[in-house]
């Protein structure tokens, strides 16, 4: 197995950036799950890792989709220090 690749990603919201991770492990792209605040971007990294790894060790779940950064249907709410996708349907 390859050691994981992370992407840094970023998305603009008004004024403000804001961060999250991707990591690619064995051509399986898996998203982190919140956007954070430039200055916590290695919690995006930490976060996409956990993520990672609940899907590599639970077989029962679904198969990751592919990354998308298409907001359309989904709101973004902040929760302390990170936004998460909150779908609106």
């Amino acid at each position: 197995m390859h050691p994981p690749v992370f992407n840094i990603v970023s998305d603009r919201r008004g004024g403000r950036t804001a961060w999250s991770s991707t990591v690619t492990i064995s051509g399986h792209h898996i998203a982190a799950r919140y956007w954070y605040d430039g200055q916590y971007v290695n919690n995006a990294k930490e976060d996409a890792a956990e993520v990672a790894l609940q899907h590599l060790t639970t077989p029962s779940q679904s198969p990751v989709s592919p990354v998308s950064m298409n907001s359309v249907g989904s709101s973004q709410a902040w929760r302390g220090r990170a936004w998460s996708n909150v779908s609106t349907s």
